[in-house]
């Protein structure tokens, strides 16, 4: 007997997670990890957005407090901490072993160097909000998305540094975006807002609780 007239891909609509991925995404009895793993990523991305803001250190340790640096926008030449970085990334497009691709490369040459006044704000208060959004738990998911797409162009840059790590765990932090902010403003935001596949929650919630006082005319 043939198992193929038993395989039938246009009836399959939707294959359920197994209980292990719902507990690890969308259980709120682990919200309590997903809280120190958000922060932590959002502490990164914060501190880092800082330093490009002010040229001033806020990270925990001994550099807290001091100049590391000039400010990426607040400066007579704005950009141009951009535009040495994207030459560096551009030098690392040669040779047999390139660390930058070269479609990265053409794009850092002809798009962001021309523009890298304006790349500059995007990088600095980019990083700044997907910081501040992590670590209060705001639109927790579309923070982390963010997060991950500004950590692909630093690493096709050629910048490894701490952007696998923050990068790695920014994308198991999307993956529970419905329990990642149960401890911050997520927790009232999200039911609130709702999704575009569902509509508001809390609307839904108040329509049942309506209904159930006043039920609707069966006349």
């Amino acid at each position: 007997m043939s198992v193929g007239k038993y395989i039938r891909p246009k009836a399959a609509t939707e294959i359920p997670e197994p209980k292990i991925a719902k507990f690890l995404f969308a259980d709120t009895r682990l919200a309590w990890l997903w809280l120190i793993i958000r922060v932590y990523v959002g502490y990164q991305w914060l501190t880092a957005g800082f330093e490009k803001l002010t040229g001033y250190s806020i990270t925990v340790g001994n550099t807290f407090g001091t100049k590391v640096g000039a400010s990426w926008i607040f400066t007579s030449h704005p950009g141009a901490a951009l535009t040495g970085f994207a030459h560096g990334a551009i030098a690392q497009a040669s040779g047999p072993y390139p660390a930058v691709q070269g479609w990265f490369a053409w794009f850092l040459q002809n798009i962001v160097i021309p523009g890298s006044g304006f790349f500059s704000y995007l990088v600095t208060f980019g990083e700044l909000l997907v910081g501040i959004g992590l670590i209060l738990g705001v639109l927790t998911g579309i923070a982390a998305f963010f997060g991950v797409f500004m950590n692909m162009n630093f690493l096709l840059s050629g910048a490894v540094s701490i952007n696998p790590i923050i990068g790695g765990l920014a994308i198991f932090v999307m993956l529970a975006w419905r329990v990642a902010g149960y401890y911050g403003v997520d927790r009232w935001l999200l039911p609130l807002l709702g999704t575009p596949w569902t509509g508001s929650l809390s609307k839904k919630e108040m329509e049942r609780a309506r209904e159930a006082i006043f039920p609707p005319s069966t006349n």
